[in-house]
């Protein structure tokens, strides 16, 4: 059985840094993009950016230029390097893969992690 675990969240004062880290358990056989959520209370949750088999990334417009994702698509790995952090940025931070597992020719399903708080205090 596949999962994702996620490590890296913490404190920080702003202006400060973190690194979240999220790996994969268990077979896979592709992986075809991996990314960060977050949730912060009362909010929706929303992409904060992913990282694609062939290299492209994207990222939420409030954390350009301060968020860099990276990964490793053979190890099915990601990274979110978080600079210059915000009070706003306090939230839930999920992982999320896009992986193929039962066979190398089946289908793409989407993975979730448990979730990493990120506290930025102000």
């Amino acid at each position: 059985q596949v999962q994702l675990v996620e490590s890296g969240g913490g404190l920080v004062q702003a202006g400060g840094s973190l690194r979240l880290s999220c790996s994969t358990s268990g077979i896979v056989f592709k992986m075809n993009r991996m990314g960060w959520y977050r949730q912060a209370p009362g909010k929706e949750r929303e992409l904060v950016a992913t990282f694609r088999r062939d290299g492209v990334t994207e990222y939420l417009e409030a954390v350009k230029g301060r968020f860099a994702i990276s990964g490793d698509s053979a190890e099915s790995t990601v990274y979110l390097q978080m600079n210059s952090l915000k009070p706003e940025d306090t939230a839930v931070y999920y992982c999320t893969a896009g992986l193929v597992v039962s066979n190398p020719w089946g289908s793409e399903s989407q993975y979730w992690g448990q979730g990493t708080q990120v506290t930025v205090s102000s």
